[in-house]
């Protein structure tokens, strides 16, 4: 096949040696479209490689993709080029395709001009089901599958069958349809779902005044982290919170706030230190995962969880988010993203954390030390080897499914897509918890009320 990456940034080098490694002999020719310049490949191909220094635009999309066929696999690593357009385009080459994010074009995320509504990743992601709509059967596309979006919708399938064999104790066979899974969640009683991460990487020099330090995409963090906080909406939450606002069109799945999410915290869990607050950073996996899990009688809704996700960045990203807050969200002149021995110790906890059923709580995920990560390949940080992971192993599902159309992570198969991903993972852990956002014994619920699993209970 031939392989046509757009971007080259944390992710593709991170990618690059494991590109090779799993698809030696295949790829016949890779061409990468960056535009900052010809760059050092992660690693040595026998096959041709083509470097094209220019961005990605409306006006250029035809030319540069051009030689786009049936044995075309386009990787899209890229910030502001519309994933809507690159699909789109595919679709008529017949090429393959699969990114980390539904992205816009330039600019779109800081319209001033743009309803808050129009800036959310459920729009972006309404958008994507439109062109979805009409592309049945057409080359797969895979949209929004790294490590989160993508594979935490298979840390969630996975956690509903072993919150199941483990109140039930017996063997049952594993859901195989939308309907099922949404039905499985709604009979535990799964009534929050969060996305919840811990990055505990420590760099080796601390971040600096008027420096952006990241162990991912800083560009890509700033983006979504500027966008409206978002999140999928459960049936039993009781109020909207504090600057909550329900869509309009499509279907409704999804609530925002009128502020950035970078601004808003959230109390959550995760094994790395238990309690701690993360950001409620949108996310296209909070919008599609409730989606996904939601359960009708008819056209009326009778069951959909809350998602969101909930991130506690590395402590210098902390402080470099608290920085760019404090500079009305204009982003600090220098920028620095942690990768390799860029960092002493740490690791990267993301997983899912499911709430609300007989046994309280439970989070299932990887856990990658960054020691583990740089053994696979040195060039990574353990969070751009998860993302790798994602990308990899979306990768083999579409050339096993060549002609599925346009796909999302809750689609495919989660046992395949976790086998083919679990070598970049580092360990796999599952964890209950007695954890909830209120203290029960001190009677802190909220005034509205005693079910302590409502959203509001969550925010800081």
């Amino acid at each position: 096949m031939n392989v046509v990456l757009i971007g080259y940034g944390t992710i593709a080098s991170a990618l690059m040696p494991n590109l090779l490694s799993e698809f030696e002999g295949e790829i016949k020719c890779l061409k990468v479209i960056d535009p900052y310049g010809v760059k050092k490949l992660s690693a040595d191909f026998d096959c041709p490689v083509v470097w094209v220094t220019t961005s990605v635009t409306k006006e250029n999309l035809d030319y540069l993709l051009s030689e786009l066929d049936s044995d075309s696999f386009l990787i899209n690593l890229s910030v502001d080029v519309s994933s809507v357009d690159l699909v789109s385009f595919c679709q008529k080459k017949g090429a393959r395709y699969i990114d980390t994010c539904i992205e816009p074009w330039a600019g779109h995320y800081v319209n001033a001009d743009a309803e808050p509504a129009d800036r959310t990743n459920y729009a972006l992601r309404e958008a994507m089901l439109a062109l979805k709509a009409e592309c049945q059967n057409g080359p797969t596309a895979i949209v929004a599958h790294g490590a989160n979006p993508g594979l935490v919708s298979h840390f969630a399938k996975q956690a509903l069958l072993n919150i199941r064999d483990d109140i039930y104790g017996i063997s049952q066979p594993i859901p195989q349809t939308r309907q099922q899974w949404a039905k499985l969640s709604a009979d535990l009683g799964v009534k929050t779902i969060h996305i919840a991460e811990h990055d505990t990487q420590v760099a080796k020099l601390p971040k600096r005044p008027g420096e952006f330090v990241n162990t991912w995409s800083i560009d890509g963090f700033i983006g979504e982290g500027c966008q409206p906080a978002e999140l999928g909406w459960g049936t039993h939450e009781l109020r909207l919170p504090p600057e909550g606002q329900r869509h309009t069109t499509g279907r409704n799945s999804a609530i925002y706030l009128n502020r950035p999410g970078a601004s808003v915290r959230l109390k959550t869990w995760t094994p790395a230190f238990g309690p701690c607050l993360g950001f409620l950073i949108t996310h296209n996996e909070a919008v599609s995962l409730s989606d996904y899990l939601t359960c009708f009688e008819g056209e009326q809704v009778t069951y959909r969880p809350t998602v969101n996700y909930a991130y506690h960045p590395c402590s210098d990203a902390i402080l470099s988010i608290h920085e760019l807050s404090g500079c009305s969200w204009h982003s600090q002149p220098q920028k620095r993203i942690l990768q390799g021995r860029d960092i002493t110790s740490g690791g990267d906890y993301l997983g899912v954390l499911l709430m609300g059923h007989e046994k309280n709580a439970y989070w299932f995920g990887s856990y990658l030390e960054n020691s583990v990560a740089q053994k696979l390949n040195p060039e990574s940080s353990a969070t751009s080897l998860q993302v790798v992971a994602g990308v990899i192993s979306g990768m083999k599902w579409a050339i096993a499914n060549p002609c599925c159309g346009i796909v999302e992570a809750e689609e495919m198969d989660f046992r395949f897509v976790l086998d083919n991903a679990r070598p970049y993972l580092g360990e796999m852990l599952g964890e209950y918890t007695d954890w909830s956002p209120v203290e029960e014994d001190k009677g802190l619920f909220s005034i509205a009320s005693s079910d302590k699993w409502q959203f509001e209970n969550f925010m800081e």
